[in-house]
């Protein structure tokens, strides 16, 4: 596992289908973050996007070849790796949106945080990036370089 994790709604796995930015930022950082999401993240991005290529008039077939490479970024979670947490998520969300009970439930489980453009999750008690944002925290897991700095003990 990285030394970083970021959980994923399901909001940001169709941004990172039918767009280029999110999908950038996952291609880029994917060595050094573990990029995962609960399984019904993917079942909910999975029935969106086929209502949108309907939508905009966009080859199904083509999105489910973008789908399909940003699946092999982003690991799914079964819910054995976040089931245990369920009460505790439906606590933080059930207000707002009840179904949105894994992603708060992936977050606590692995205590990290998730990226998200849903508002639901904001306030539920786990750091949230959005992805205007997100790369302050993606870019801190990248190697910084000493330019002219010799090592210490040098």
């Amino acid at each position: 596992m990285a030394e970083r994790a970021l959980v994923l709604d399901a909001n940001i796995l169709i941004r990172a289908t039918m767009g280029r930015r999110v999908r950038q930022l996952l291609e880029r950082y994917a060595t050094t973050v573990d990029f995962l999401a609960p399984d019904s993240a993917f079942l909910e991005a999975e029935e969106h996007l086929a209502e949108l290529c309907a939508k905009f008039d966009v080859s199904l077939n083509v999105v489910r070849a973008v789908y399909e490479g940003v699946s092999k970024i982003v690991q799914e979670l079964p819910a054995a790796v976040y089931g245990e947490q369920r009460a505790a998520a439906h606590a933080r969300i059930a207000r707002v949106d009840p179904e949105d009970w894994p992603v708060i439930a992936c977050a606590l489980a692995l205590e990290c945080p998730i990226w998200t453009e849903d508002r639901d999750f904001f306030g539920a008690g786990v750091p949230t990036w959005t992805t205007d944002r997100v790369e302050l925290y993606l870019a801190h897991t990248m190697p910084q370089k000493s330019e002219g700095t010799p090592p210490s003990g040098a």
